[in-house]
C-alpha cells in the first residue's frame, strides 16, 4: 500500500525535476538567450529636447517606429573628461531619460543609443546638457559654522530637500585636518552641533558631498565654542506648587535626579504620576538650585515596556526665572517661545520610535537597548535663563493618561 506521505514526496521530486529541466533548457552554456533573433540595427532617437535642472537634465526624444526596441541607454561622465562614468537606461515605454549627478553647472555630453531586444545598438546621438548648479554646491555656499555650547553648530539651507553628507573636520592633534563627524540628511534646514571642545578659538572646517561622490570646496571658519557644564544634580529638588499634577506616592520627582555611587544616573528608580489623573497633559516641576541658560538635556525612559507604556513620546519643557512663580496650567501644545504668565516654552521634543522601523509593540531588543541609553535633546539657543523647570508630557508611547521617566540630566551655563 502506498502512503499519502510518499505520494506527496514523489510529487515534490517530480515538480523540482521539471523545473530544473525548464531552467536548463532556457539557458545555453550559462548565457540567457536574446529576447529576439532580429539583428537589425535600430535607428537612433530623433527630435530630442533638453530640460536642465540642478545637477542634471531631462532629455526628451522621439523613438524610432519599431517593435524591436527594448530601451534607450545614456552614457556620460559626472566630472571632467573621463572622470566617473555613468549610465542610465529608459524603457521603450518612455520618451524621456534623466541624467543626474554632474559635478558642476557647465556643459556635458551625453551619448544616447537605442538598444533592440536582440541587444543590438543604434548609432549614438550626442546630446549636450548644461545642468544648473548642483544642490551640494548650493548648500555649501550657504553653510555656516557658529559657536555652540562646548562645540560648533553647523547650519545650512537645503531647500530642495536632497540627501547630502555634511563632513566636519578639525585639527585636534595638530597633524592636519581629519574627519570628526559625518552627517547625512535631507532636512530642509540642516542644523547640528559637534561638541567636546574647549572655549578656545580655533579654525574648523567642513564640506558637502552627495551620493554621486561629488565634493564641495572645504569651508573654514574660526569659532570660539561657548562654555558648558553638566548641572549638579545635587541642587535639583521637587517644586510642588498648588497647581502641580498628582504624583504617585512611591515614585517622587526626586527619582529623576538621584545618582549611583559613581555619580552616574540611577535608572533603577523613576518618577510616576498618580493613576487618578484624568486627562493629558501631565507634568512634574522642579528647581535646578541655580540660575542657568540650558544648552541640552538627556531623558532616560523607565526600564519597563519602553515603547508601550507611560514613557514620554511628545513633551515640552517650560521654564521661569522666578523663585516663586504663580499658578500655571500648561496647554497640551504650544509653540516654542510661547509665554504664559511667568513661564516660557523652552522647546518641544519627541522621543524616537524604534530605530529599526518596527512598530512600537514589535520593537526589537536592539531598539529597546538603544532607547534605554536615553536620548539627548537640544534646548533652543535663544531660550532664557531659568531657575525652575516644568516637564509637560502631552503624549506617552502607549497614549496613556499617566507619565513616567527614569532620569533627567541637564547641561548649560550657570555663570
Amino acid at each position: 500500500m502506498i502512503h499519502i506521505k510518499n505520494i506527496h514526496t514523489c510529487s515534490l521530486i517530480l515538480t523540482v525535476s521539471v523545473l530544473m529541466m525548464l531552467i536548463s533548457c532556457s539557458n545555453k552554456n550559462g548565457f540567457i538567450e536574446p529576447v529576439s533573433t532580429d539583428m537589425t540595427k535600430p535607428d537612433p532617437i530623433t527630435n530630442y529636447r533638453v530640460s536642465n535642472f540642478n545637477g542634471g537634465a531631462y532629455i526628451i526624444y522621439d523613438l524610432p517606429k519599431s517593435n524591436n526596441i527594448l530601451y534607450v541607454k545614456a552614457k556620460y561622465y559626472l566630472g571632467d573628461g573621463t572622470d566617473r562614468p555613468a549610465e542610465t537606461r529608459s524603457s521603450y515605454f518612455s520618451d524621456t531619460t534623466m541624467v543626474e549627478g554632474f559635478a558642476d553647472a557647465k556643459e556635458y555630453e551625453v551619448k544616447l543609443t537605442v538598444v533592440s531586444r536582440a541587444n543590438v545598438e543604434s548609432e549614438p546621438i550626442t546630446v549636450k546638457v548644461k545642468p544648473l548648479t548642483p544642490v551640494y554646491r548650493l548648500i555649501a555656499a550657504n553653510l555656516t559654522m557658529v559657536p555652540d555650547f562646548a562645540g560648533v553648530r553647523i547650519e545650512a539651507n537645503n531647500e530642495y530637500k536632497k540627501n547630502v553628507g555634511v563632513v566636519f573636520l578639525d585639527d585636534a592633534l595638530g597633524g592636519g585636518y581629519s574627519i570628526r563627524q559625518q552627517t547625512v540628511t535631507d532636512f530642509p534646514l540642516i542644523s547640528f552641533a559637534v561638541r567636546g571642545y574647549d572655549t578656545i578659538p580655533k579654525v574648523y572646517a567642513a564640506y558637502i558631498t552627495d551620493k554621486w561622490g561629488n565634493k564641495s570646496d572645504t569651508i573654514r571658519s574660526t569659532v570660539k565654542p561657548l562654555f558648558e557644564k553638566q548641572l549638579n544634580k545635587g541642587g535639583f529638588k521637587a517644586y510642588q506648587p498648588g497647581d502641580d499634577i498628582m504624583l504617585h506616592a512611591t515614585y517622587p520627582i526626586s527619582n529623576l535626579f538621584d545618582t549611583l555611587s559613581n555619580g552616574g544616573p540611577n535608572t533603577g528608580s523613576f518618577w510616576h504620576t498618580d493613576n487618578k489623573v484624568g486627562e493629558m497633559p501631565v507634568w512634574c516641576t522642579f528647581t535646578t538650585g541655580t540660575y542657568a541658560k540650558l544648552s541640552r538635556f538627556r531623558l532616560m525612559p523607565r526600564n519597563f515596556d519602553v515603547f508601550t507604556h507611560n514613557n514620554p513620546k511628545l513633551f515640552s519643557l517650560w521654564g521661569t526665572d522666578s523663585e516663586r512663580p504663580g499658578p500655571f496650567t500648561p496647554p497640551l501644545f504650544a509653540e516654542e517661545g510661547t509665554k504664559i504668565g511667568e513661564w516660557e516654552n523652552l522647546g518641544n521634543f519627541s522621543f524616537n520610535d524604534p530605530l529599526s522601523g518596527a512598530a512600537r509593540n514589535a520593537a526589537t531588543q536592539a531598539d529597546k537597548d538603544e532607547a534605554l541609553k536615553g536620548q539627548e535633546f537640544t534646548v533652543r539657543f535663544n531660550a532664557p535663563k531659568v531657575r525652575i523647570i516644568r516637564m509637560v508630557v502631552s503624549e506617552t508611547m502607549a497614549r496613556t493618561i499617566q507619565g513616567n521617566a527614569a532620569d533627567l540630566t541637564f547641561w548649560g551655563d550657570e555663570r
